[in-house]
């Protein structure tokens, strides 16, 4: 996580841009009154909607939990995928 204020974000926006997207860095742009701003990749963006949706569904919640420690003993599956 990188913490800068506004005026350097603007003047290296492209740099700032790049270490979010390629990096997965996540920078907190610091603003002299407040109000300051994340900024992250499309693909964290999109990763944490979907985590903050599995977490607020208790079933789908459970369900991973318990995949996690079924592999976590060893009782997991493995699979073959079928291409279509």
């Amino acid at each position: 996580m990188i913490a800068t204020n506004y005026s350097t974000v603007r003047q290296n926006f492209k740099e700032y841009c790049d270490k979010a997207a390629k990096d997965f860095e996540t920078i907190i742009i610091t603003r002299e009154r407040g109000d300051n701003v994340v900024m992250m990749s499309e693909a964290e963006y999109n990763n944490l909607l979907e985590n903050l949706y599995v977490r607020r569904n208790p079933r789908y919640y459970n369900e991973l939990v318990q995949s996690i420690e079924q592999l976590e003993k060893g009782e997991g599956q493995k699979r073959e995928l079928i291409d279509e």
